[in-house]
């Protein structure tokens, strides 16, 4: 035989040879299963803790983020159809594997016992023969023995070779004590096999013995094997230990080729799986698609579209579900359209109607208001009660009718590019006697630099005098701030006083329509309970945003902000809501 590295050893658990555990068992224990490397439950418990971990560091790991972030992935996110047929291909690869992994390990060990009861056969008939040969010599001088020793390994070599026998050792017992000695006969390439625990057990056991061995083959591969062992009586020389190595390589050969075989048909599988679930799956879901599509198009205020109902199973009902669901709403918003219109063209008649006695009850009232000097004491506080409410009375119909056009979509924006600060200076200026009378200082905080936007000027004027009297109002004589900041997008003014305050709760009612956070509150200047709810449609109308935050005992403060970019929203805000009184 050829020379090969003699420093090879039994195979480790982890090879996927056919090659068992290499303890060693005598040939009675062929029935039992032996103790393999596929049932080792503790390793597998340890392969399994070290791949969670893994798994936990690779969640947190950069890598995994990007991954999670990419282009693929949020496709995989974004579609159900994807996603599904992702998780069963995976689920699939998973069975697959399993299933090719028990496969692999049942056919190995069903060859590997086949092989070995095989092979252990073989050997006792080799070994029995052997010692009726060596029982029926009858040499007697140490050169006969041994030429008769040779002649029989040679012998076993040759007629075991087509059971798969590679090699035959004679070796001394280590027990023996007979003087008269032959030659042992090795085999340098396995003899790195027939370990100290093995010829104890071929010298105690009483039979043949056998183990699972890697036989070194080209370079570093190894093929599996088993080695045989037993005793035998040589004349004269004694007791000897004669092995016999088979190996398991064409066994090995043709289970890689049925696992190749596998392997390649369950190739068009996993390429087929994907495709045809996610074919299926498309395919499906387009009923949900569709609802989906109609939904969004149902949110856009398209409230004719419906889906097609096919068939009577759950996609259908879907469908005629969401038929029913449209038809409802559609029938809802048009009922409620219907009222809207009515309760607007009430608002709008009556205030119309209204109009012409007011301005006659006006006529009237300045002739009387006129007069008043002249009247009796009595008479006189009714003219000024009558003044009083005709103004309220015709600043209440104004508010209407321009709620009624808020109401109707038919307010109209005639924006110009104005400079913010010079209409709050305005505003400021026209309320100074106000101001004076209920003794509240207001102080307007601006730069130098002009705060151009595009506005309708009576809007929003409109809209800071009412946030100015209000602020008047409840300041109870304590400041007011009223601060006008820019960004590159966006201008801003805060309107902030000191006084009461208000809870957060009424912060966000404060711009319904008759909002009154205190009923039984006297106001100084009369309002109608509808300025702040238009200022807001005001600002609305503008693209902008008015936002209004308080504390009881600390005050209030309003934020309008409007987009310097004709037609444009708000990007940010360039003042804050709240600001802490320095």
């Amino acid at each position: 035989m050829p020379a090969q590295a003699p420093d090879r050893g039994v195979a480790s658990d982890t090879d996927s040879e056919l090659v068992q555990d290499d303890a060693v068992a005598s040939t009675s224990d062929v029935a039992s299963s032996p103790d393999t490397p596929y049932h080792k439950y503790p390793r597998l418990k340890k392969w399994v803790q070290s791949l969670r971990s893994r798994v936990r560091k690779w969640t947190n790991s950069r890598v995994y983020t990007a991954v999670y972030r990419s282009g693929p992935a949020r496709a995989v996110r974004a579609s159900l159809s994807l996603r599904s047929a992702l998780a069963i291909t995976v689920a699939a690869l998973g069975v697959i594997t399993v299933f090719g992994l028990l496969v692999s390990a049942e056919l190995k060990d069903t060859a590997f016992e086949s092989r070995r009861t095989q092979i252990l056969e073989d050997a006792a008939l080799r070994f029995s023969s052997a010692q009726v040969v060596f029982d029926q010599s009858t040499a007697s001088t140490p050169d006969q023995v041994q030429e008769a020793a040779r002649q029989v390994v040679q012998n076993i070599r040759a007629s075991a070779g087509g059971a798969g026998a590679v090699s035959v050792i004679l070796l001394r017992s280590q027990t023996s004590t007979s003087t008269f000695r032959i030659n042992q006969i090795v085999d340098a390439n396995v003899d790195a096999l027939i370990d100290t625990e093995m010829r104890d057990a071929v010298q105690n056991g009483g039979q043949a013995q056998w183990k699972s061995v890697a036989i070194p083959a080209n370079g570093d591969h190894v093929d599996p094997g088993i080695l045989v062992g037993t005793t035998v009586r040589l004349p004269r020389a004694g007791t000897h230990e004669l092995y016999i190595v088979y190996s398991l390589a064409s066994d090995q050969r043709q289970v890689n080729m049925v696992m190749r075989v596998l392997l390649v048909a369950a190739t068009p599988l996993m390429i087929a799986l994907p495709v045809g679930a996610f074919w299926m799956l498309f395919q499906l879901l387009r009923p949900v698609r569709k609802t989906a599509d109609a939904a969004k198009k149902l949110a856009t205020g398209d409230l004719d579209v419906r889906l097609d109902v096919k068939g009577s199973d759950e996609m259908a009902q879907l469908s005629g579900a969401f038929n029913l669901m449209a038809e409802s709403l559609q029938l809802k918003i048009e009922e409620y359209d219907e009222l809207s219109q009515l309760q607007q063209r009430f608002v709008s008649d009556v205030s119309h109607e209204l109009r012409t006695p007011l301005t006659t009850i006006k006529m009237a009232d300045s002739v009387i208001w006129d007069n008043r000097d002249v009247l009796p004491a009595p008479a006189k506080r009714s003219a000024e009660l009558l003044h009083d409410q005709t103004e309220r009375m015709d600043s209440l119909f104004t508010d209407l009718l321009e709620i009624s056009r808020y109401d109707a979509r038919s307010a109209d924006l005639e924006a110009e590019m104005t400079d913010l600060k010079t209409v709050v200076a305005r505003v400021i200026e026209a309320n100074t006697e106000l101001a004076y009378r209920l003794g509240v200082p207001v102080a307007l905080h601006a730069g130098e630099e002009r705060c151009a936007c595009p506005i309708d000027v009576r809007r929003i004027e409109r809209v800071l005098r009412n946030l100015l009297v209000n602020a008047l109002e409840f300041a109870e004589g304590t400041p007011v701030d009223i601060t006008v900041a820019q960004s590159q997008t966006d201008v801003a003014v805060r309107v902030r006083d000191h006084g009461a305050g208000m809870s957060e709760e009424t912060a966000s009612h404060v711009f319904d329509r008759f909002f009154r956070a205190d009923s039984s509150r006297k106001r100084t200047t009369g309002g109608t309970g509808l300025g702040l709810s238009i200022s807001a449609e005001d600002v609305a109308l503008h693209g902008g945003t008015l936002v209004a935050t308080g504390k009881i005992g600390e005050g209030a403060s309003f934020v309008m902000t409007l987009p310097k970019a004709s037609g444009g929203t708000v990007v940010s805000t360039p003042l804050e809501l709240w600001e802490e009184a320095t």
